[in-house]
């Protein structure tokens, strides 16, 4: 299944939860706190503007992303866990 955001749209692919604590205790699935951070998948055209120009989109396809705990809509793409939400909910791109 292909998804194309829409807008101001961001998929992101998100990471994978984290199974250990720093001090090695293993982590059981209710206890996993979602991560807030993924990588971008698709990139929607961009907002469409008073005058009828389309705002550029401050992150592409590729970059890894953080993102606000409760932003976007969680869905399911080939079993994969992915969000979509707004580029405004992005927080900030991580640099390598």
């Amino acid at each position: 299944m292909a998804v194309r955001p829409l807008e101001d749209r961001v998929l992101i692919k998100q990471s994978q939860a984290e199974q250990t604590t720093a001090g090695g205790i293993v982590l059981p699935d209710t206890a996993k706190e979602k991560p807030q951070q993924g990588k971008v998948v698709a990139v929607g055209p961009g907002k469409v503007l008073d005058d009828g120009t389309r705002a550029k989109m401050s992150v592409k396809k590729g970059d890894k992303i953080l993102y606000g705990k409760y932003s976007g809509t969680e869905i399911k793409i080939d079993g994969d866990d992915h969000v979509i939400l707004r580029e405004s909910d992005v927080l900030g791109i991580i640099q390598k």
